[in-house]
């Protein structure tokens, strides 16, 4: 992934609830070249708030067969850009904005007669009804059950449009709501979602066996109770795909390799945009991500926290040992790939490659 912003004019902005704006982008021919995405995908927006540049990754909303780029931005208390987003942009300003990325989804296939199921809270529904509607109109066999936490009727983003798409497909599209800040007539649809409460989902409305995979998006608690629940079931993990918007991440403890090289220095060399860049970093310091900026280094990144995968790169040589990983799948993970903010060096010398 090229670490290049383009500077897009916003198009429209409405709100889907009072706290939740969605934006749509004004693309040119040359734009939309670079803005072609897959379903499950997001951007990294930029913009300079208070004297300082801010990053923040935000999910597409619309299926990549809607010809249209747009996304869901939720305002989070003291959050600095969901602020700046709700309450300053509008229609004619710009957003410099980074290509589309992130692996959340599978391949459409169009001759699948598959079940597919997803489980989304609150904002996390912005890449679960890209997911949707893109196997909905792609795969006239398909079917799809989402099931979707809020708190109330009125907080529930994109309502109308999740409506429309549930008429348009009565019988391959179903949704059951959750609403935890308001009583259901059915206790199962009254609160949040915890184990009781997928038993009976998976003995009444849905099953393991007919189900081909499973998309979850939401808090990372709701993610984890879910994944486990499958895993237990017996569930391919492979075929359990999530998102995480953030997290609290664990408590860093170094292994007994990194304690036993700590203070060693490390080469790590750098390779993107077809260029490379060298620099020393102490082992046990830092991850290489922040080595490389703190020496001036222009490098793709967004969370920093071991979720968007923004960072992604390919370790070409040394080893490194990552902090939290929620966004590479397992393969990736044995292909060599790291996220370069969670990646401590353990070697004298490193090579990592943003291009491959």
């Amino acid at each position: 992934m090229q670490n290049k912003f383009y500077d897009l004019k916003i198009k429209e902005i409405f709100k889907t609830t009072p706290d939740c704006s969605i934006i749509s982008f004004d693309l040119n021919n040359g734009e939309k070249e670079a803005f072609k995405f897959i379903q499950g995908q997001h951007l990294t927006l930029k913009a300079t708030i208070n004297n300082e540049e801010i990053r923040r990754n935000y999910s597409i909303c619309s299926s990549p067969l809607d010809g249209e780029l747009r996304v869901g931005i939720k305002q989070i208390p003291n959050g600095v850009f969901s602020t700046f987003a709700n309450n300053n942009l509008k229609a004619g300003d710009t957003l410099e904005v980074m290509p589309p990325h992130g692996n959340f989804n599978v391949p459409v296939e169009p001759n699948a007669n598959k079940n597919y199921v997803a489980f989304a809270a609150g904002s996390g529904i912005t890449p679960i009804l890209s997911i949707i509607k893109t196997h909905l109109m792609s795969e006239p066999n398909s079917t799809f059950t989402l099931f979707y936490i809020n708190k109330n009727a009125g907080s529930v983003i994109l309502k109308e449009e999740i409506e429309a798409l549930k008429n348009q497909y009565l019988n391959r599209f179903k949704i059951y709501h959750f609403l935890t800040k308001e009583v259901r007539d059915v206790a199962l649809f009254d609160g949040r979602i915890d184990s009781e409460k997928l038993d009976i989902i998976y003995s009444s409305l849905i099953s393991t066996e007919n189900t081909d995979d499973t998309f979850i998006c939401g808090p990372e608690d709701m993610i984890f109770l879910i994944r486990d629940y499958l895993k237990d079931k017996g569930f391919d993990e492979q075929k359990i795909h999530f998102e995480l918007f953030n997290t609290t991440g664990q408590k860093y403890v170094p292994s007994e390799e990194v304690k036993a090289h700590s203070g060693e220095i490390c080469d790590v060399t750098v390779q993107e945009g077809g260029k490379k860049f060298r620099f020393d970093l102490e082992i046990g310091k830092t991850n290489i991500l922040d080595g490389a900026l703190g020496q001036a280094a222009d490098l793709p990144f967004a969370c920093k926290g071991g979720v968007c995968c923004t960072c992604k790169a390919k370790v070409l040589e040394g080893k490194v040992e990552m902090i939290n990983n929620y966004a590479l799948e397992q393969e990736e993970v044995e292909e060599g790939y790291v996220l370069t903010c969670q990646a401590i060096p353990l070697t004298d010398k490193v090579v990592v490659d943003f291009d491959v």
